[in-house]
């Protein structure tokens, strides 16, 4: 029997439980095929922008380079990020190196959060659909049972077909959970060597302007020398 002849005599809840399997299934694949493409175009730029900076001569002009090739924003954010204007805040006390951690820092969380977007969903689903569809098998198993019962004919081959057929239900759960979860630890591997290389870039970063003077720090004169 196929599965539109097992989704038609199912019942409302067996229907509803095959309807929420699909629904999962498509937003698991849709998120499978953006994530895809989302890390291999951010893994590449990561690559890219880190090696223009190191041979740029300037920082105006790495971030001139840096924003021509990272058009996912991974790494200019870094960059944007020190050059933020702290004066007059509790951001700008403390000494240099601990007011660069900080903007790094956050501009670090910012780009992991849009790195690892998509992934609590595919956890959710991985972890769920197997329940969903074992929700599915039970269910139409008892109302094979229950209608069996009802119609005082009891056989192995009238049971052996309702039952085989609510078993679909547990197949479909997994069919939906297994590419969420290979997906899932494959991005995770992914994930973590970008996240890798972006801090190790912000560390670079911050102990390279950490020696340079700030931005908003005046140069006064020597004692008792003024200024023309």
């Amino acid at each position: 029997m196929n599965l539109q002849a097992v989704f038609t005599q199912s019942d409302l809840i067996g229907k509803a439980v095959a309807i929420l399997l699909l629904l999962m299934s498509v937003a698991s694949w849709m998120a499978i095929l953006w994530k895809s493409w989302l890390l291999r175009r951010a893994g590449s730029q990561v690559l890219r922008g880190i090696a223009a900076f190191w041979q740029a001569p300037a920082l105006d002009e790495a971030a001139t380079r840096i924003a021509a090739i990272d058009r996912g924003g991974l790494v200019l954010p870094l960059i944007q990020a020190t050059q933020a204007p702290t004066v007059g805040t509790l951001a700008a006390s403390g000494e240099r190196a601990q007011q660069l951690t900080r903007m790094l820092r956050d501009a670090l969380h910012a780009i992991m959060g849009r790195l690892t977007s998509g992934q609590v969903l595919l956890a959710t689903i991985g972890a769920t659909a197997p329940f969903v569809g074992l929700l599915g098998t039970v269910w139409g198993i008892y109302h094979a049972l229950t209608s069996i019962a009802s119609a005082n004919q009891i056989s192995i081959d009238k049971v052996a077909g309702p039952v085989g057929e609510s078993l679909i239900m547990t197949a479909a759960g997994l069919a939906v959970a297994i590419p969420a979860v290979l997906a899932y630890n494959w991005f995770g591997r992914v994930i973590g060597r970008i996240e890798a290389e972006l801090e190790g870039f912000a560390r670079d970063l911050r102990d390279l302007l950490a020696s340079a003077p700030a931005a908003h720090e005046s140069r006064e004169p020597p004692h008792g020398v003024r200024s023309a």
